[in-house]
């Protein structure tokens, strides 16, 4: 989960979708991406997300979409970017009755130890590589952790 569901959510969406698709355990997997804020509701990810994806051979068909209280009942984990996305969700869950999941940056995953994964959208190409980069790892180490 990010602030607006157009960079840095739809990339770590497609990269968990490719590792588990390439680990042949995807129907174990229900995967999804939303935001905080209601800005970009129905908006395609940044056309720099989409290039970065596309130079490593990810599609997406992703539409920003804001976080729902069904998704605290039905996800088992909700991982966000940073300390802001954190606070949000961490409020918005206390609303929810029967709120099962488990609510973390997806940062605290990472064997790199970079806690936070930056919005890149005030940046340029490089940062969307920085954020893609990150997303694999931190993935990659969620896929093994929670086999």
């Amino acid at each position: 989960v990010s602030v607006g569901n157009i960079c840095r959510s739809p990339i770590a969406e497609a990269v968990f979708t490719k590792l588990v698709t390439d680990a042949k355990v995807e129907n174990k997997w229900m995967t999804d991406s939303a935001a905080v804020s209601d800005w970009n509701v129905g908006r395609s990810p940044d056309a720099r997300a989409l290039s970065c994806l596309r130079n490593h051979g990810i599609e997406t068909a992703h539409k920003a979409r804001q976080v729902t209280k069904d998704d605290f009942q039905t996800f088992d984990y909700i991982l966000c970017m940073d300390e802001s996305n954190l606070r949000d969700l961490k409020r918005k869950s206390n609303q929810v009755k029967d709120c099962k999941a488990r609510i973390e940056l997806l940062g605290t995953y990472d064997p790199q130890k970079q806690l936070i994964i930056e919005d890149p959208y005030y940046g340029n190409e490089k940062d969307f590589e920085t954020v893609y980069e990150q997303c694999v790892r931190c993935c990659k180490a969620f896929l093994e952790k929670s086999h």
